[in-house]
């Protein structure tokens, strides 16, 4: 189960009750009035804060759904999907009127662990435990950047206006990237372990990991 809380009381709202494995994920959309959840079942769920009800079913993955998103608007949703048993390494993306799968993303050789729309909304970013981050032009789902780390890559946040990318790995670094160029800009070394996310401040002056 995923659980809706209310932050002024502490207390639980409502138990979001749908998925057959252990909920991995969960993210609300920009206006907070949808949630989506990734699950080890295979499936994400979108859900209506409202009601707390599932109003779409996300099936298409043949391995756990390790991590969700919505886009700025909150039309579509991204999932990244891989485990130890199964080759599903995709990101898909979703169209929430309709439910369907709108693009499929396939090129990393171990599972896909998270994935984030650029803000524009033309981009994904994916990343992997094949040690790459990669960004894709959804116009023609093609692979358009890679980003090398040593070791796997946990997550990756793009700055508010697209222009970098930071990704966070297990190699014990974050690194800020030029997101079209590919280029490396800095590494952010000092982490004794793995550095599992790390996220831009607003005004893109600051980094946390």
């Amino acid at each position: 189960t995923a659980r809706l809380w209310d932050v002024a009381t502490n207390k639980e709202m409502a138990r979001l009750v749908g998925h057959e494995g252990s909920v991995e994920w969960a993210v609300f959309n920009s206006t907070g009035t949808r949630i989506v959840t990734a699950s080890r079942d295979k499936t994400a769920l979108v859900w209506d804060v409202g009601t707390h009800k599932v109003v779409k079913k996300l099936v298409g993955h043949d391995a756990t759904v390790n991590s969700v998103a919505f886009n700025h608007d909150g039309t579509m949703v991204v999932t990244a999907s891989g485990d130890l048993d199964t080759s599903d390494y995709t990101a898909r993306v979703w169209d929430l009127d309709t439910g369907r799968e709108v693009a499929k993303l396939v090129g990393h050789e171990d599972r896909t662990y998270s994935a984030e729309f650029s803000p524009d909304g033309t981009k994904v970013m994916t990343t992997s435990w094949d040690g790459t981050a990669r960004l894709w032009n959804l116009a023609t789902n093609a692979e358009i950047m890679r980003y090398k780390h040593e070791g796997r890559v946990n997550s990756c946040m793009f700055s508010s206006d697209g222009n970098l990318v930071v990704t966070a790995s297990s190699d014990h670094t974050a690194t800020v990237w030029d997101t079209m160029s590919g280029r490396e800009l800095t590494k952010l070394i000092g982490h004794d372990g793995i550095v599992n996310f790390a996220e831009f401040s607003p005004d893109g002056s600051k980094i946390v990991t």
